[in-house]
């Protein structure tokens, strides 16, 4: 079983602080949860091999080809505002 000591321990390492009723409540769940990870240990994996990916899919991704695209002026066609050949926004950062 996990100590309480345990959970304030890690709360003080992410920097949180809970009151009495939540801690207990931690404590409770951190039991639980080391107790499925208890339930794992006692599996027998020996013949499994570990999992590099979750699929067997290799790449997925499309060659990366250039393409055309739009011209300055199509893509500038329905900006409210713009300056030449840039989009005009509003400045962001003092």
């Amino acid at each position: 079983m996990i100590q309480r000591e345990t959970v304030e321990y890690i709360a003080s390492l992410a920097k949180l602080k809970f009151t009495d009723d939540e801690m207990d409540t931690f404590v409770a769940q951190f039991d639980t949860i080391l107790g499925y990870v208890g339930e794992i240990e006692k599996l027998d994996l020996d013949n499994v091999e570990p999992l590099t990916h979750i699929t067997q899919s290799v790449n997925v991704f499309r060659e990366d080809e250039p393409k055309p695209s739009l011209s300055t002026a199509e893509a500038l066609a329905n900006a409210p505002k713009r300056n030449e050949s840039f989009f005009k926004v509003p400045k962001v950062l003092g």
